[in-house]
């Protein structure tokens, strides 16, 4: 495609060119990367909320009011539609969950029909939520009061909802009652359950990476070798949790860190392969891990893959646009 190229590292021994990395924009469509292949699909629409659907396909918003199913194939289908302005989705067994840009919290099991949680819609501290803003020119700009990222403990168990600006309220019966955790003063931008260990959470988040032992109902907070205490992405990637920080949401550069999940030892820089500085920030949903892979993509558009685990990084794609989210086939 013109004005976006692809890099030769692709080819590098270190990087797997077989999975598809799908990357949703906020305004040009989405982009399926596939080795040395890019193609875009729904161009000049909003594509949000990436997620896997459970089945190998994944999911998606496309202009703020339809969820869409795409297969591995690329078919695609539409779920559902809504006249509210949908955010993000993730998908829990037969159920999908979906939230919207007002902060509530839907549900679809095959109706056709979005249903509203009403449980969510009670949860203790409700009234405190505001929108997120920054004054950059003289003018009052930033994201809505909406719910950001969701996720679900691998045993199922556990839903955790992260608001912008709301905290993590926490529901441990299927979405029909919640609780409030992170408190909203966080500011917390993703959260992320670990894959396999049931009790195990990250919250990215304004005072740095939050970590859960329990299933998201306390936490406790990691700032040590950060440069910046503003963390906007997470993600599980084998042994460590990686996390992305930056001094503020729209910074001109960012790093990226990990730890170990066990252990008390505190964040380290990541490179090897990856540039000390990102371009901009690495935004909600932009971290992506499937098994021993992962891709990310900084604000300006540049991606970068590893095939084994985080240990080696290469440089992939160039010039996207901007991105909302990744998620690796």
């Amino acid at each position: 495609m013109s004005g976006r190229s692809i890099s030769n590292a692709l080819v590098d021994e270190h990087v797997d060119t077989s999975p598809t990395v799908l990357v949703s924009t906020w305004d040009d469509g989405l982009f399926v990367v596939t080795g040395q292949t890019t193609r875009q699909e729904f161009a000049n629409q909003s594509v949000r909320g990436l997620a896997s659907d459970g089945r190998g396909g994944a999911l998606f918003i496309v202009g703020g009011h339809s969820l869409c199913r795409r297969t591995s194939d690329g078919a695609v289908t539409t779920l559902a539609t809504s006249e509210l302005d949908l955010a993000c989705c993730m998908a829990v067994d037969d159920v999908i969950y979906v939230g919207t840009d007002d902060a509530r919290l839907l549900c679809f099991s095959g109706s056709r029909n979005l249903e509203a949680l009403r449980g969510f819609e009670a949860v203790a501290g409700r009234d405190t939520w505001y929108a997120g803003s920054a004054v950059i020119d003289g003018r009052v700009v930033g994201p809505p009061l909406g719910i950001r990222s969701m996720t679900a403990t691998s045993d199922r168990t556990v839903l955790l909802v992260n608001v912008h600006v709301g905290g993590i309220p926490r529901s441990a019966d299927g979405g029909a009652s919640w609780q409030p955790t992170l408190d909203i003063r966080h500011d917390v931008h993703e959260v992320c359950a670990h894959p396999t260990r049931p009790g195990l959470v990250a919250a990215a988040a304004a005072d740095g990476l939050h970590v859960s032992r329990d299933g998201g109902a306390t936490w406790t907070a990691e700032q040590r070798g950060l440069h910046a205490s503003y963390c906007s992405a997470v993600a599980f990637l084998g042994d460590d949790v990686v996390v992305a920080a930056s001094t503020d949401h729209f910074a001109s550069e960012g790093a990226i860190y990990r730890r170990a999940v066990d252990g008390d030892d505190g964040l380290t820089l990541v490179e090897s392969g990856l540039p000390r500085w990102t371009n901009g920030i690495v935004d909600t949903g932009c971290i992506s891990v499937r098994n021993s892979i992962a891709a990310l993509v900084d604000r300006a558009g540049r991606m970068y893959m590893s095939a084994d685990a985080g240990l080696t990084w290469a440089f992939v794609v160039d010039d996207l646009p901007l991105a909302g989210s990744l998620l690796i086939y």
